[in-house]
């Protein structure tokens, strides 16, 4: 399957196919994160085909995050009966087959496997990375599915094999069935219905219910985008602020009380030592900057399961230069790139110093472009440090030659 990319970017304001001929800027301002949109043939049928047993073999590794869901036949009269849930990784064997009805498999990230799903991913290039989380094949015999459920995020639904019934509600009512394996809703009331085809795309915003079941066997791509809460970026920003506390001389002064009285209540918190530390606290303060870098830091972190295995046989550095003047660079499909208006973070790791603009205008064009064409990498080798930089990230797997 060919590796480039499947559409050309397009501007912002342009038309685009995948969108159903809305431009990028009118799917944000109108859609994103507001009501559904169904577009069919967003995508060529015959342009994105991953085969069953591919997705197999990637749900059978022990690094691929992978689920397998089923519902037992004549267990439909309640919402949350007959469902069953097993976590992969798993071996051939372990999946019931083609001819048996009404199970699912779910693989994650499997853009960061294969080229053509990271390609697809790309094409929402329009959304901003810091959101995008990865790109989930789900499979399915006839009459698959993973129950009526709402998302917390937004998901583009793309059906590349077989057929798939989505219906669809905006409801209030989102309670869960208890002690169920899934996130099933106890009460969905569909209020839409649409078949999709090998092609066909559905956005839906957060907390949208939905229920999709296949029809005949099917596969469908689901583009999903990282929300964090505001108090996991609390907990964990935080925690990090914490941190360099212990180097600020203001607060690594041990508490002191010689005025302290005598107690007859030994065990009550004393008031000097209440105050002592709110006042200390007060004195914790933080700036736009630290928090962009705890963001580019935070966000392009790589989840777990994620790895990178640096090349077998690294070319010499004057080899890796002329081999880049001629190919150009470009990020691994695991590396997440992003940079603020003081940063450049690459997979959590934030570059020492401070960048010149030269410098910083070529590490936003390899974040936001993922890669350096040759006429990028002239310029990159022309700088020394850049150079030394572009050679790590190859050696440690995170950059390859284009």
């Amino acid at each position: 399957m060919d590796s480039r990319p499947l559409y050309e970017k397009p501007a912002l304001v342009s038309p685009l196919k995948l969108l159903g001929g809305i431009s990028p800027r009118n799917f944000m301002r109108e859609y994103w994160q507001k009501r559904p949109l169904l577009v069919r043939q967003a995508i060529a049928p015959d342009q994105f085909h991953v085969a069953a047993q591919d997705l197999f073999a990637l749900a059978a590794r022990e690094e691929v995050e992978s689920r397998l869901i089923a519902r037992a036949a004549g267990k439909r009269a309640k919402p949350g009966a007959g469902w069953t849930l097993s976590h992969g990784p798993f071996a051939n064997e372990d999946l019931p087959g083609a001819r048996k009805n009404g199970w699912t498999l779910l693989v994650q990230g499997v853009n960061l496997h294969l080229a053509q799903a990271d390609n697809l991913l790309r094409q929402f290039s329009f959304i901003p990375d810091a959101r995008l989380d990865d790109l989930m094949i789900s499979y399915a015999t006839d009459q698959g599915g993973v129950g009526p459920h709402f998302d917390s995020y937004d998901v583009f639904l793309i059906q590349t094999q077989g057929r798939r019934r989505w219906r669809v509600s905006a409801q209030c009512d989102l309670r869960l069935v208890e002690d169920a394996p899934l996130k099933i809703l106890s009460d969905f009331k569909p209020c839409e219905e649409w078949l999709l085809e090998p092609g066909d795309m559905l956005y839906l915003p957060p907390h949208y219910a939905h229920d999709g079941v296949a029809e005949g066997e099917c596969m469908t791509c689901s583009v999903g985008f990282r929300a964090p809460s505001h108090a996991e970026i609390a907990a964990e920003f935080l925690a990090e602020l914490g941190e360099g506390l212990h180097a600020d001389k203001s607060f690594a002064r041990l508490y002191a009380d010689p005025g302290q009285e005598a107690v007859s209540t030994p065990a009550r918190l004393p008031e000097g030592l209440v105050k002592s530390a709110t006042e200390q606290l007060k004195k914790i303060t933080w700036s736009e900057t630290q928090v962009e870098r705890f963001l580019g830091r935070m966000l392009s972190e790589p989840k777990p399961r994620v790895f990178f295995d640096p090349p077998q046989r690294p070319l010499s550095e004057s080899k890796f230069e002329k081999a880049a003047l001629r190919r150009g660079l470009r990020l691994h499909a695991r590396s997440i790139a992003l940079y603020g208006k003081h940063d450049f973070h690459l997979n959590g790791e934030a570059l020492a110093g401070t960048p010149s603009k030269v410098q910083r205008a070529l590490l936003n064009t390899l974040a936001d472009a993922r890669c350096w064409d040759p006429a990028d990498a002239k310029k990159v080798f022309a700088d020394p440090a850049l150079a030394e930089l572009a050679y790590d990230w190859y050696a440690d797997g995170w950059l390859e030659l284009g």
